[in-house]
Protein backbone atom coordinates (compact mmCIF):
# COMPACT_ATOMS: atom_id res chain seq x y z
CA UNK A 1 0.00 0.00 0.00
CA UNK A 2 1.47 3.34 -1.03
CA UNK A 3 1.74 5.99 1.64
CA UNK A 4 1.14 9.68 0.89
CA UNK A 5 4.29 11.75 0.75
CA UNK A 6 6.58 8.80 0.01
CA UNK A 7 8.91 8.79 -2.97
CA UNK A 8 7.63 5.47 -4.24
CA UNK A 9 10.99 3.79 -3.65
CA UNK A 10 9.35 1.67 -0.98
CA UNK A 11 5.68 1.31 -1.77
CA UNK A 12 5.02 -0.83 1.30
CA UNK A 13 7.46 -0.16 4.13
CA UNK A 14 5.84 -2.83 6.32
CA UNK A 15 6.44 -5.46 3.62
CA UNK A 16 10.06 -4.34 3.19
CA UNK A 17 10.59 -4.50 6.95
CA UNK A 18 8.90 -7.91 7.11
CA UNK A 19 11.25 -9.23 4.43
CA UNK A 20 14.23 -7.85 6.36
CA UNK A 21 12.96 -9.53 9.54
CA UNK A 22 12.80 -12.85 7.68
CA UNK A 23 16.41 -12.44 6.55
CA UNK A 24 17.51 -11.46 10.05
CA UNK A 25 15.84 -14.61 11.41
CA UNK A 26 17.90 -16.69 8.97
CA UNK A 27 21.10 -14.90 10.02
CA UNK A 28 20.20 -15.31 13.67
CA UNK A 29 19.52 -19.04 13.35
CA UNK A 30 22.69 -19.60 11.34
CA UNK A 31 24.69 -17.72 13.94
CA UNK A 32 23.46 -19.97 16.75
CA UNK A 33 24.77 -23.22 15.28
CA UNK A 34 27.22 -24.82 17.68
CA UNK A 35 26.68 -22.29 20.48
CA UNK A 36 26.21 -24.04 23.83
CA UNK A 37 23.98 -24.42 25.64
CA UNK A 38 21.43 -24.59 22.87
CA UNK A 39 18.41 -22.46 23.78
CA UNK A 40 15.13 -22.30 21.92
CA UNK A 41 13.76 -19.00 20.59
CA UNK A 42 11.22 -18.88 23.44
CA UNK A 43 13.95 -19.51 26.00
CA UNK A 44 16.07 -16.76 24.45
CA UNK A 45 13.11 -14.34 24.53
CA UNK A 46 12.60 -15.15 28.21
CA UNK A 47 16.29 -14.56 29.00
CA UNK A 48 16.20 -11.23 27.19
CA UNK A 49 13.04 -10.17 29.02
CA UNK A 50 14.56 -11.07 32.37
CA UNK A 51 17.73 -9.19 31.47
CA UNK A 52 15.61 -6.14 30.64
CA UNK A 53 13.95 -6.17 34.06
CA UNK A 54 15.98 -8.07 36.64
CA UNK A 55 13.78 -9.29 39.46
CA UNK A 56 10.65 -9.36 37.29
CA UNK A 57 7.86 -11.47 38.73
CA UNK A 58 6.49 -14.50 36.90
CA UNK A 59 3.12 -12.91 36.12
CA UNK A 60 4.72 -9.92 34.41
CA UNK A 61 7.16 -12.17 32.56
CA UNK A 62 4.18 -14.18 31.30
CA UNK A 63 2.48 -11.01 30.06
CA UNK A 64 5.62 -9.91 28.23
CA UNK A 65 6.04 -13.33 26.63
CA UNK A 66 2.33 -13.69 25.89
CA UNK A 67 2.27 -16.97 27.80
CA UNK A 68 0.00 -18.47 30.41
CA UNK A 69 1.34 -19.06 33.96
CA UNK A 70 1.83 -22.85 33.60
CA UNK A 71 3.88 -22.32 30.42
CA UNK A 72 6.01 -19.63 32.06
CA UNK A 73 6.64 -21.91 35.03
CA UNK A 74 7.76 -24.77 32.76
CA UNK A 75 9.94 -22.41 30.74
CA UNK A 76 11.58 -21.12 33.92
CA UNK A 77 11.99 -24.71 35.17
CA UNK A 78 14.00 -25.54 32.03
CA UNK A 79 16.09 -22.36 32.18
CA UNK A 80 16.80 -22.87 35.87
CA UNK A 81 17.81 -26.51 35.23
CA UNK A 82 20.22 -25.24 32.57
CA UNK A 83 21.71 -22.85 35.13
CA UNK A 84 20.66 -19.75 33.19
CA UNK A 85 18.29 -18.15 35.68
CA UNK A 86 17.19 -18.32 39.28
CA UNK A 87 13.83 -17.90 40.94
CA UNK A 88 13.53 -16.66 44.49
CA UNK A 89 10.81 -15.28 46.75
CA UNK A 90 10.35 -11.52 46.62
CA UNK A 91 11.86 -9.99 49.76
CA UNK A 92 8.70 -8.09 50.76
CA UNK A 93 5.85 -9.75 48.83
CA UNK A 94 5.74 -13.37 50.01
CA UNK A 95 3.50 -14.63 47.19
CA UNK A 96 5.68 -13.21 44.42
CA UNK A 97 8.62 -14.97 42.85
CA UNK A 98 11.44 -12.96 41.28
CA UNK A 99 13.39 -14.15 38.27
CA UNK A 100 17.03 -13.20 37.70
CA UNK A 101 19.78 -14.20 35.30
CA UNK A 102 22.71 -16.19 36.59
CA UNK A 103 26.27 -15.31 35.54
CA UNK A 104 26.01 -18.22 33.09
CA UNK A 105 22.75 -16.78 31.71
CA UNK A 106 24.48 -13.44 31.14
CA UNK A 107 27.40 -15.21 29.45
CA UNK A 108 25.01 -17.03 27.11
CA UNK A 109 23.41 -13.73 26.07
CA UNK A 110 26.83 -12.11 25.62
CA UNK A 111 28.04 -15.00 23.46
CA UNK A 112 24.94 -14.88 21.30
CA UNK A 113 25.35 -11.13 20.87
CA UNK A 114 28.97 -11.64 19.76
CA UNK A 115 27.91 -14.26 17.21
CA UNK A 116 25.09 -12.01 15.99
CA UNK A 117 27.48 -9.04 15.67
CA UNK A 118 29.89 -11.10 13.53
CA UNK A 119 27.07 -12.30 11.26
CA UNK A 120 25.61 -8.82 10.86
CA UNK A 121 29.01 -7.19 10.34
CA UNK A 122 29.70 -9.55 7.46
CA UNK A 123 26.51 -8.41 5.71
CA UNK A 124 26.92 -4.72 6.57
CA UNK A 125 30.47 -4.85 5.22
CA UNK A 126 29.02 -5.52 1.76
CA UNK A 127 26.84 -2.40 1.88
CA UNK A 128 27.82 1.12 0.84
CA UNK A 129 28.65 3.35 3.84
CA UNK A 130 25.78 5.75 3.04
CA UNK A 131 23.35 2.81 2.93
CA UNK A 132 24.57 1.66 6.35
CA UNK A 133 24.12 5.20 7.71
CA UNK A 134 20.57 5.35 6.32
CA UNK A 135 19.79 1.91 7.77
CA UNK A 136 21.06 2.90 11.21
CA UNK A 137 19.05 6.15 11.17
CA UNK A 138 15.92 4.28 10.13
CA UNK A 139 16.39 1.62 12.80
CA UNK A 140 16.88 4.27 15.49
CA UNK A 141 13.62 5.94 14.43
CA UNK A 142 11.87 2.55 14.40
CA UNK A 143 13.18 1.71 17.88
CA UNK A 144 11.95 5.06 19.24
CA UNK A 145 8.50 4.59 17.66
CA UNK A 146 8.33 1.09 19.11
CA UNK A 147 9.35 2.38 22.55
CA UNK A 148 6.56 4.97 22.44
CA UNK A 149 4.02 2.34 21.39
CA UNK A 150 5.21 -0.21 23.96
CA UNK A 151 5.18 2.31 26.79
CA UNK A 152 1.45 2.83 26.34
CA UNK A 153 0.35 -0.75 25.69
CA UNK A 154 2.72 -3.33 27.16
CA UNK A 155 2.56 -4.95 29.66
CA UNK A 156 -1.09 -4.21 30.34
CA UNK A 157 -2.15 -3.88 33.96
CA UNK A 158 1.17 -4.92 35.42
CA UNK A 159 2.01 -3.33 38.74
CA UNK A 160 5.39 -1.64 38.86
CA UNK A 161 8.22 -3.86 40.00
CA UNK A 162 11.42 -2.85 41.73
CA UNK A 163 13.15 -3.41 38.39
CA UNK A 164 10.91 -0.80 36.71
CA UNK A 165 12.53 1.99 38.70
CA UNK A 166 16.02 0.81 37.70
CA UNK A 167 15.30 0.17 34.02
CA UNK A 168 17.23 2.52 31.72
CA UNK A 169 14.58 2.76 28.99
CA UNK A 170 11.11 4.21 29.10
CA UNK A 171 9.86 0.65 29.26
CA UNK A 172 11.63 -2.19 31.10
CA UNK A 173 11.32 -4.67 28.23
CA UNK A 174 12.35 -2.37 25.39
CA UNK A 175 16.14 -2.12 25.01
CA UNK A 176 17.72 1.31 24.93
CA UNK A 177 20.39 0.29 22.46
CA UNK A 178 21.05 -2.43 19.94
Amino acid sequence: MARPGRSGAHEDPAAALGAAVDLLAVLHARGQDGVEPAVSPSQLRALLAVEGAEGVNLRTLGEVLGSRPPSVTRLCDRLEAMGLLTRSPHPSRRREVEVRLTPRGRAVLDERRAVRARELSAVLGRMAPEAVDALVAGLEAFREAFRETAATTYPVGAPPTDADSRAPSAHPFVPDSA
